[in-house]
């Protein structure tokens, strides 16, 4: 059964917000109108891509999640890196599976971006957590589960050695493309966000969006899929709904219109609810 909501609406919660947060307030219904900001694997458009230069720009722009990507090392580290391979993100070659945290840790991530930020380093998910919490919300992404077995297990405890597992904590939420590894990391946290990605049509039908709200509190489509009537399908199976990857002010614009919860976004800045 699909966990309750960690995201309820109402006067307390109204008191609570800034008075840029309340000017959303829906005018008819009193239900919060607000739009969550997501820096895609950082602000990517400004800083390499899961750094902690990417990272901190997310921050420095008020986002309100950064999100990031997780997979392992071949001696079992969590390091935040989006492909399966380190070739186009860093100075090195190979995939990261087939990489010792040692190696993976002496590679440049930042030169191929700009000058700038050479001498950046892969991250690990430990350090993220650590460095965060509390300061943004993290929206962990398990990228290609299937290649690394136990990684819900192991995830799952380094939240649970923080007490980020808790109801009070919703700051945290985990995201896959991998739908079976979400109902697992939905089995081993129940009291955490689930999302499930996709680009796919065939994902948006009435038959799968209900088989997604038995586990899921997000669905998390590209944007070139969302239309008004998905996202009121969503809403009405009790999810939530962040699309992605936004690069410019026109689909930040269509997805504020569209009445989505979240926009992922490599430009945090674009994102302005108040247009």
């Amino acid at each position: 059964m699909k966990k309750a909501t960690l995201f309820g609406a109402g006067l307390a919660i109204t008191l609570l917000l800034s008075p840029f947060q309340q000017a959303f307030a829906a005018e008819t219904t009193g239900e919060l109108r607000q739009v969550d900001t997501v820096a895609h694997r950082g602000a990517t458009g400004y800083a390499p891509e899961n750094t902690i230069a990417a990272f901190d720009k997310g921050v420095e722009m008020k986002a309100d999640y950064i999100e990031i990507d997780v997979q392992r090392s071949k001696d079992g580290e969590l390091v935040i890196i989006h492909d399966n391979n380190v070739d186009r993100t860093t100075d090195g070659t190979g995939y990261v599976k087939d990489l010792t945290f040692e190696q993976i840790r002496s590679l440049d991530a930042g030169s191929w971006k700009a000058e700038q930020f050479k001498g950046e380093k892969i991250p690990t998910l430990d350090e993220i957590l650590d460095r965060y919490h509390g300061r943004t919300g993290i929206l962990i992404e398990l990228k290609s589960p299937e290649l690394y077995p136990g990684i819900e297990e192991q995830v799952a405890q380094k939240l649970i050695e923080r007490n980020l597992d808790k109801p009070q904590n919703e700051k945290i939420i985990i995201q896959s493309f991998n739908f079976e590894s979400m109902k697992l990391t939905n089995s081993l946290l129940p009291k955490v966000p689930i999302g499930v990605l996709t680009s796919n049509r065939a994902h948006t039908t009435e038959q799968a969006l209900q088989e997604f709200s038995a586990y899921a509190d997000y669905f998390n489509p590209s944007y070139g899929i969302v239309t008004e009537e998905l996202v009121n399908q969503v809403h009405a199976l009790g999810m939530k709904i962040q699309s992605w990857t936004v690069r410019s002010h026109e689909a930040a614009q269509f997805l504020l219109d569209m009445n989505v919860d979240g926009i992922i976004t490599d430009y945090p800045d674009y994102v302005d609810p108040r247009k």
